[in-house]
């Protein structure tokens, strides 16, 4: 399923922006940044499980926000992209 996962965190203080910096590396290990603070996360049941667990044992739920949009598997005609496109499609192909 495609999650897109997107977050606010408070990076006033050191603290935070060693939060800010955590959250972003859990995030590149199961998706692609397409906007700042904004990813595109191709997963499965568990593996979203996994994200979602690693992602609140960081946050601070008093000072953070932390959302998860589940757009499922038939995401292809609900997300709309103009202009252009970093990266690569969440389902695409990729060769090393």
């Amino acid at each position: 399923m495609l999650v897109i996962v997107t977050y606010d965190i408070a990076a006033s203080t050191l603290s935070g922006q060693r939060r800010l910096t955590k959250v972003a590396k859990i995030c590149t290990n199961y998706g692609r940044r397409v906007q700042n603070s904004v990813y595109e996360c191709l997963v499965g049941a568990t593996e979203f499980q996994l994200l979602k667990r690693d992602l609140l044992a960081i946050i601070n739920t008093k000072e953070d926000t932390l959302r998860f949009y589940k757009l499922g598997n038939n995401y292809n005609s609900k997300v709309e992209c103009y202009g252009l496109e970093n990266g690569t499609a969440a389902d695409g192909d990729l060769i090393f």
